[in-house]
């Protein structure tokens, strides 16, 4: 096998640090590598016959003496994988003599020759681009740009019954980013992030209302009041995980790179932006109803009371049989009660005059006037 294909083979150089306690020449390594590791490991491992079919190359030593002593370093091309050399490399540590004389070798690195290749292949196209880039004149970087933006344009997609602009993939990708408008799932394209789609207006449509229930789901809007009344309308009807604005008074279609990876690198989950933001989102009314209903199956059996505001938040928690003096004493604008009892007169009463809206219960007493202004719901 000649030099230069044993050198395109190589894969990995098993580097290893020698000591003898005498004076030793490289033949005398040369013997005792392949001497001390016959029969060692397996066949298909055995030295001799992996340098027969070129799978490892000539071994070489670097081996000087002095003061009666000799040290230096072992190197072995390998071709085998990477389980194979790591073997091999071991193997190496098992040799105690040279010729005469006692030696101690230990391993000191496995060097992977492709990734030395690659290194000097990715320096190497960074000084031919740069020299490229140097002779690009000003109407060649717009030809360039042109038909850069088309390639964008012919890569963003319709997707759903709404034919809402996205990216290519938003089909496939377990996570997706919800922007306001084509203008800006085009500028996401533009700096190669391709899971965006639109909503194309304040109100949200049902395709990506039922996308957020699937994937997971980053709000990315722009940074002014729009951008807030479009993340509220999403937190309505969708189930949203992260959320980032852009830059104050800037809109996600005129972010460059840098801001844009900077936005999506510093989202939010969701309740932690509840908290930072005050955002307050109210369920819709459809929602609340359900939300209610659910409550009271969680209440039932226990003898329990949740007074609740608008934004159906436990304003107080309560036995039933305190519930009436509560109501009375509550000053904070309550929005629906429910509880695991009987609704009686008495205490529809105090809830129309405490501008309570729902009241939720097993069943109803005896009722001779119910206000107009609150919505009895009853298991």
């Amino acid at each position: 096998m000649g030099k230069a294909e044993e050198i395109s083979t190589t894969k990995y150089l098993i580097h290893a640090q020698i000591n003898a306690n005498g004076i030793v020449e490289k033949p005398d390594v040369v013997g005792a590598i392949f001497g001390q590791t016959e029969g060692l490991l397996s066949n298909d491992l055995d030295l001799r016959e992996l340098q027969k079919t070129g799978r490892i190359g000539r071994i070489k030593v670097n081996i000087t003496s002095r003061g009666g002593r000799s040290k230096g370093e072992i190197v072995i091309p390998s071709s085998l994988d990477r389980v194979e050399t790591a073997i091999l490399a071991a193997s190496l540590e098992t040799i105690n003599r040279v010729g005469p004389c006692e030696a101690y070798i230990q391993v000191s690195k496995v060097e992977d020759v492709r990734a030395v290749k690659r290194k000097k292949v990715v320096d190497r196209a960074k000084e031919i681009y740069a020299g490229m880039m140097d002779e690009v004149t000003p109407e060649s970087l717009k030809m360039i740009e042109e038909v850069k933006e088309a390639m964008r344009i012919h890569e963003i997609t319709d997707f759903g019954d709404e034919k809402l602009p996205a990216g290519p993939n938003v089909h496939t990708s377990d996570a997706i980013l919800v922007v306001e408008g084509r203008s800006d799932v085009l500028n996401l394209l533009k700096h190669g992030i391709k899971n965006a789609i639109a909503v194309e207006g304040v109100s949200v449509p049902k395709t990506v209302a039922e996308l957020t229930r699937k994937k997971t789901v980053t709000a990315f809007v722009d940074g002014d009041r729009g951008g807030e009344l479009i993340l509220k309308e999403l937190l309505q009807v969708g189930e949203i995980d992260y959320v980032t604005r852009a830059p104050k008074g800037k809109e996600v279609e005129d972010l460059g790179k840098d801001e844009i990876m900077v936005a999506l690198r510093d989202k939010m989950p969701i309740e932690q932006m509840f908290h930072d933001l005050g955002i307050k989102v109210e369920p819709k009314s459809e929602d609340k109803m359900v939300v209610l209903k659910n409550i009271l199956t969680e209440l039932e059996g226990s003898g329990n009371a949740e007074i609740l505001d608008d934004a159906l938040n436990i304003l107080k928690e309560v036995k039933v049989e305190n519930l009436y003096d509560e109501l009375k004493r509550i000053n904070n604008h309550p929005y629906a009660v429910v509880f695991d009892g009987v609704v009686s007169q008495r205490l529809l009463d105090i809830a129309h005059e405490k501008g309570i809206k729902h009241i939720v219960a097993i069943r109803t007493g005896e009722i001779v006037k119910r206000p107009e202004k609150v919505k009895l719901i009853t298991r």
